[in-house]
């Protein structure tokens, strides 16, 4: 099992890799989040292919994701960017959780799609923040953990991730980071 998924790992930077797609297209290109909210839900809705959809044994921990907007627009892009980071990882975890407590097969093919879906994100916010490990974890970065055993909540906790702070985050760094008359698919360089 851990060789099949380090070899979807390397398959994954493979394609990232090949794809020439820096981390400024993905913020500039406004078409490109919402290509992946919508691909998110499409997630969560092929949950119902499953022969069944149990409650896990145990519950798994989400981060919170909501989103105060007035608090938002008080903070500095680095610090919106450190919270996703910390959200992204504690949802990992709580995706690898879940991995763990189910063995139906077309549930842990979902589990897996929406780990690599939220390290997809994870490794574009480092790589366009230039940060190789480096973020710090403050006391107020440190997300609030929910409780959970059903496994739609998993998928739904990354849908509103996407729809919230990441759209929020990346409209704030378009404003930042991309050239006016930006046309999609024209890429930046690092």
């Amino acid at each position: 099992m851990e060789l099949n998924r380090l070899l979807v790992f390397v398959v994954f930077l493979f394609q990232m890799r090949l794809s020439g797609m820096w981390p400024t297209e993905l913020v500039c290109d406004r078409r490109l989040i919402q290509k992946y909210v919508a691909e998110a839900v499409d997630m969560e809705e092929t949950l119902s292919q499953c022969e069944e959809l149990p409650l896990l044994l145990e519950p798994v921990h989400l981060p919170l994701v909501g989103l105060n907007l007035r608090v938002w627009k008080t903070k500095t892009n680095e610090v919106k960017t450190q919270e996703i980071h910390q959200v992204l990882i504690k949802l990992m975890d709580g995706i690898a959780a879940a991995q763990r407590l189910t063995n139906a097969t077309c549930l842990l093919v979902r589990l897996q799609q929406l780990y690599e879906k939220a390290n997809f994100f994870l490794l574009h916010l480092r790589n366009f923040q230039g940060q190789e490990q480096s973020v710090t974890t403050q006391p107020e970065n440190v997300p609030k953990l929910i409780s959970t055993r059903n496994l739609r909540t998993v998928f739904w906790t990354y849908v509103q991730l996407l729809q919230g702070k990441l759209n929020f985050l990346f409209y704030d760094l378009r404003k930042d980071s991309c050239a006016e008359g930006h046309q999609p698919g024209v890429t930046f360089p690092p």
